[in-house]
């Protein structure tokens, strides 16, 4: 299998959604079913291997705003103060880093082009950062649609959606209030990415029945069992 494609450029996949959507679940799914299958898999990590100035932003967020670091779990919630901090001052310094970070995408998107892999998984992508935005407003709508024509589309972009309440338990570290609008800004977002694939809400195993059946399209490669009718519909974009 990965003779018959090693000279093709590789398929770029990317996930994005409201923390506690289970991105990392479906990444670590799709990454087996695609090996399984015979195909080489790369993953690259947006906050680790993209965004630019990561020391000073995870900085400003625990000195200045005083927020918590790490990660949060049900057993150990956090209190994070970054994405959710929506001042105009700090949504000025957001315009400037996200045009870094998209250059700063478009380079990794050439390099994971030529990486020897059938398959890269971008674990969030530049998506993930316009959605902090508040993109009801048409003049951070058109900043969105700008910064998009900088960097090169990948092959499938997965937006999985979750209910927030049940996002929040399993991620604990942002106010409800905060996920709720950011939930309704990744759904704005999908608008305006051409060909963004909405995941809806469904049981883990359907989600990861459509996220596999439609990255394997993109080989003509079987192997996926059977989805059931719920999963097939939205797999082919009949879900209204």
């Amino acid at each position: 299998m990965q003779n018959r494609h090693q000279k093709r450029p590789s398929m770029i996949v990317s996930f994005s959604g409201i923390d506690g959507a289970g991105k990392s679940t479906q990444i670590r799914s799709l990454r087996l079913g695609l090996e399984d299958a015979g195909l080489h898999v790369k993953l690259v990590t947006f906050w680790e291997d993209v965004a630019r100035l990561k020391s000073i932003r995870e900085g400003a967020g625990h000195s200045i705003f005083k927020g918590d670091r790490g990660v949060g779990s049900p057993s150990a919630p956090i209190h994070r103060r970054d994405k959710n901090v929506r001042s105009s001052s700090m949504t000025l310094i957001r315009l400037v880093l996200y045009v870094v970070d998209a250059i700063s995408t478009r380079f990794a998107i050439e390099r994971a082009r030529r990486a020897n892999a059938d398959v890269v998984i971008f674990d969030r992508f530049i998506y993930d950062e316009l959605a902090n935005l508040s993109l009801g407003n048409p003049v951070l709508r058109l900043y969105a649609q700008l910064v998009l024509k900088l960097v090169p589309k990948p092959d499938i972009s997965y937006l999985l959606d979750a209910d927030p309440v049940q996002a929040r338990a399993r991620k604990p570290e942002y106010p409800l209030d905060f996920v709720l609008i950011n939930r309704q800004s990744y759904l704005d977002l999908s608008k305006i990415v051409d060909r963004m694939i909405v995941v809806p809400a469904l049981p883990i195993d359907e989600v990861k029945c459509i996220v596999l059946r439609r990255a394997l399209d993109g080989f003509m490669v079987e192997g996926v069992g059977v989805c059931g009718e719920v999963a097939s519909r939205i797999y082919l974009g009949q879900d209204g």
